[in-house]
């Protein structure tokens, strides 16, 4: 844990470098010092056919989901988004949408399985 989710519509990619931007994110994970660096998880997915607002708007976005194991506080989960955000802004100034949501897994139901090579 954590895994960081990042979707965005598909001409964000023509603008932002994504693989930098998640990258940087991770980075930005596993420098909070919250996470055992091993643990951080980070994917990105572009979205080809989206809506926001009315059907004819089809503006930009990015939007992230910071999925963790339950047991972290507010001021934890607050400092995480806004430093997500802030590397958000600085990758993609030009996308109209840029948005965080950090998310509890319940630790109790998580399971999974680690191989060593």
């Amino acid at each position: 844990m954590p895994h960081i989710v990042m979707e965005y519509s598909d001409p964000v990619s023509e603008r932002v470098n994504v693989g930098q931007l998640l990258e940087d994110l991770h980075k930005t994970a596993i420098g909070s010092g919250e996470f055992d660096p091993s643990d951080v998880k980070s994917r990105a997915y572009a979205s080809h056919e989206w809506l926001v607002a009315e059907a004819d708007n089809q503006e930009d976005f990015i939007h992230v989901t910071l999925w963790l194991l339950s047991g972290r506080d507010e001021k934890q989960k607050h400092n995480l988004s806004h430093a997500f955000l802030d590397v958000m802004q600085q990758h993609a100034p030009e996308v109209a949408s840029l948005s965080v949501d950090v998310r509890d897994m319940d630790r109790r139901w998580y399971a999974k399985v680690k191989r060593e090579d």
